[in-house]
């Protein structure tokens, strides 16, 4: 089992408290609070803040300290034409270059939403997502994604009382899931387009009321 380095595990642990809106848009990062809650040395701490500055949900002031970013409304409609685009396309690489493994471990995540409340369902739609990012086999697609993932998923946070029950979202994932296990790359990728404006349209309902 390959070891998780301590920058990682402090990256993953800011990450989701910040996505999670546990560490509140616009609060002042505690570099020592943190060390102390996490039971980890100075040097992984700023280095995952750093990684965390350069996905834009960490913004750091000179001689003014490190804060968690803004949750940007207008940036919304910005983040999804930009979603649009790179998700579908790495639906599409998946299902040409995704192995058995992917399909399986996706399956898996995937039975895991019956009957889930919304908070587990984000998990597995997250899941699904990290997934095809990995199985497209794109570095630099994958970095995109996953920072572009990231701030949707803070906007679904920050909505997530108002919004109904997300099962659609899984029930999207058994489709494109069928159509990558059958790699068949355009439908894949037309589900995934499916997928991302539905979740755009829900958010936009809540948040430009």
């Amino acid at each position: 089992m390959k070891q998780v380095s301590l920058s990682q595990q402090a990256y993953r642990a800011i990450k989701q408290k910040i996505v999670s809106l546990e560490l509140a848009p616009g609060s002042v990062i505690n570099e020592v609070g943190l060390r102390e809650e996490l039971d980890l040395g100075r040097t992984p701490i700023r280095e995952a803040l750093q990684r965390l500055a350069q996905e834009k949900l960490v913004l750091i002031v000179p001689r003014r300290g490190m804060f968690v970013s803004e949750i940007g409304i207008t940036d919304l409609q910005k983040l999804f034409e930009a979603r649009l685009v790179f998700e579908p396309f790495a639906a599409c690489r998946a299902a040409r270059r995704g192995t058995a493994k992917h399909w399986a471990e996706m399956a898996a995540a995937l039975a895991e939403g019956e009957s889930a409340d919304n908070k587990k369902l984000i998990a597995i739609d997250a899941k699904c997502h990290e997934i095809i990012y990995e199985a497209a086999d794109n570095q630099f697609l994958s970095e995109a994604l996953t920072t572009m993932y990231a701030l949707s998923l803070r906007l679904w946070y920050f909505s997530l009382s108002q919004i109904g029950n997300m099962q659609s979202a899984v029930l999207d994932h058994r489709l494109i899931m069928d159509a990558l296990v059958a790699k068949n790359g355009d439908e894949a990728a037309q589900l995934m387009e499916k997928h991302v404006r539905a979740f755009q349209e829900e958010l936009q309902s809540v948040m430009l009321k």
